[in-house]
């Protein structure tokens, strides 16, 4: 059986998996990241492939990495959260370690994943996947095959317009979906809920030591699922943009599947009801006419794993 590594770098941690032909992960392991030091990130990613293809025979590496990959899946051009510039990552982990190697974007290979084995493991043509954490972010599959564009950085799905002149985004933009749709929009959702109408909040106030800036994604979800109508609020709003943005891309594409993952996810039906609620208003006018169902993510923390060992196979 044909087993492969897949790598997950992010801005906290460096995880990696052996990973089979099935999609399920054999073995795995995981170190801290250095985000700031641009060698000992790529030494810390050498040093897991190495450990793993120590103990099992395998055929390739892939590595998912937050940030800009070029067309050619080989360098890292630019990421937010790590110190990566132009950096070479497949030609230097693949000589370190001896095996072929491809590099691509970490929302790419989380939706691979979701549509090879995952919540859209029926679908053999076209899904969507938005990931809804920090920030917004998206992959998107047409023709049984990723869009990575012509420069390699398709499928930014957080930065599509949303509000004209509406909030300042960390690419630039103003009104980007990122800024109505993740988690950081549900706090600030929830801290305006709170000043504004604080006899609303009083569960999630309680929670945050009545300081309105003490206010945390996981404290929206706690209270909102005991009641707390301002985090409920919260929910519906970060949901109604999200749905329209779902529903955009149902025009656009018209694809089989529209998945959503990420850490708000975890929320369930406080953010998947609402965000299914505006989707299917905002396509009201095609009632006639079949779309995408709207699903959550199965494959949680081990997407970004499953998906770059795949892709490393199918290299």
């Amino acid at each position: 059986m044909t087993l492969t590594i897949g790598v997950d770098v992010g801005g906290t941690k460096v995880a990696a998996g052996v990973v089979d032909v099935d999609g399920e992960v054999r073995a795995q392991t995981r170190r801290d990241t250095p985000a700031e030091d641009v060698a000992g990130t790529r030494h810390v990613i050498v040093e897991v492939v190495k450990e793993l293809a120590a103990e099992h025979e395998v055929t390739a590496v892939g590595i998912g990495a937050a940030g800009w990959i070029d067309a050619a899946r080989s360098t890292v051009l630019f990421a937010p959260n790590l110190a990566w510039r132009d950096e070479p990552l497949r030609d230097f982990v693949g000589n370190a370690v001896g095996l072929p190697v491809i590099v691509e974007n970490d929302a790419n290979v989380a939706a691979w994943a979701e549509f090879r084995y995952g919540a859209a493991r029926d679908a053999d043509d076209s899904m969507v996947l938005f990931t809804i954490g920090t920030g917004v972010g998206g992959g998107i599959v047409l023709g049984g095959e990723l869009l990575r564009g012509a420069h390699g950085i398709a499928a930014e799905l957080g930065h599509m317009l949303s509000v004209p002149d509406g909030h300042v985004c960390g690419c630039g933009r103003l009104g980007c979906i990122e800024q109505y749709a993740s988690g950081n929009a549900l706090v600030r959702f929830a801290r305006a809920g709170a000043r504004q109408e604080p006899g609303r909040a009083t569960i999630l106030l309680d929670l945050a030591g009545g300081d309105v800036d003490a206010i945390s994604g996981p404290m929206v979800t706690t209270a909102a699922r005991s009641g707390d109508p301002v985090s409920g609020t919260a929910f519906a709003q970060i949901g109604r943009w999200l749905g329209t943005g779902l529903a955009d891309m149902a025009q656009i594409l018209d694809p089989q599947v529209l998945v959503v993952g990420g850490g708000v996810v975890e929320a369930g039906d406080l953010l998947m009801g609402p965000t299914r609620r505006s989707y299917l208003e905002a396509l009201a006018a095609r009632a006639r006419i079949p779309v995408a169902e709207i699903r959550p993510a199965e494959l949680g923390n081990s997407a970004g794993m499953v998906g770059a060992a795949d892709l490393a196979r199918r290299r």
